[in-house]
């Protein structure tokens, strides 16, 4: 694909950045989408000086409106959507399912799905006549398995594992594929509060991962963006599980 225009959502740290930053490797046009508006223009501009095509655009992928119109530039500017990475989520309020309050599941569910269903909604309006395109959503491994002290956490992912491959199957005949990459523990402010930012409840969960560490932000970028690529012409509704082996022996 010759400089792809690329939409990533929650695009200004961790996976999200880094994302943005192996597509602009190769040399992709960007649209950076997140809450925090001098931030985004502060990546946008760096990038601009390595030569990438980037735009930045303020987005709360709750808000429908904003999210069609904000597409609607992408492919005003750029001529066209190729690939679409649905980053943007929360882990929302950790705990016992007994103490969760349905303020927590409005929330978790509000960013992490309807924000996805939202985005893919008119990232395919965009992508169908076009007759090609790839999103990547992100889902975790708490998509495919469960994890105490996160049920809300995990129920959302795994609404977006079944929203993926609900996608994927209607957008096939237009051309469009859907994948997701679901990561297990991966070094970021995320995993941090995950873990109560203790070094030693952070060890006990990487303990559990074969490899006997964290996986780097990185590391999932290469995975989102091998999906996003011809290289993957023939895969979709596939959820691409980037853990260290954590899920082998599930």
């Amino acid at each position: 694909m010759d400089r792809p225009v690329v939409f990533i959502t929650g695009a200004l740290t961790g996976i999200g950045r880094a994302t943005a930053l192996a597509f602009a490797a190769q040399g992709a046009r960007l649209v950076l989408s997140g809450r925090r508006a001098e931030a985004g223009d502060a990546l946008a501009a760096e990038l601009r000086t390595g030569g990438t095509e980037a735009m930045f655009r303020a987005l709360d992928v709750r808000d429908e409106a904003a999210v069609a119109s904000t597409l609607a530039e992408a492919v005003a500017q750029f001529g066209r959507l190729d690939v679409v990475v649905n980053n943007a989520g929360v882990e929302g309020e950790l705990g016992p399912l007994v103490d969760q309050r349905a303020e927590n599941y409005r929330t978790t569910f509000d960013s992490n799905v309807l924000g996805t269903l939202l985005v893919t909604k008119h990232a395919l309006r965009q992508m169908q006549p076009q007759g090609r395109g790839a999103i990547v959503n992100l889902s975790s491994v708490a998509g495919q398995i469960g994890f105490a002290g996160a049920a809300v956490y995990a129920a959302s992912k795994h609404a977006v594992e079944g929203l993926t491959k609900s996608a994927a199957l209607e957008a096939a005949a237009f051309g469009v594929r859907v994948n997701a990459v679901a990561p297990g523990p991966v070094q970021t402010a995320m995993l941090d509060r995950f873990t109560g930012n203790s070094d030693e409840a952070k060890q006990g969960l990487v303990s559990g991962v074969p490899l006997r560490r964290a996986g780097q932000v990185e590391e999932v970028a290469a995975a989102i963006v091998f999906l996003a690529s011809d290289r993957a012409s023939f895969m979709t509704g596939q959820s691409v599980v980037v853990d260290g082996g954590l899920l082998a022996g599930a």
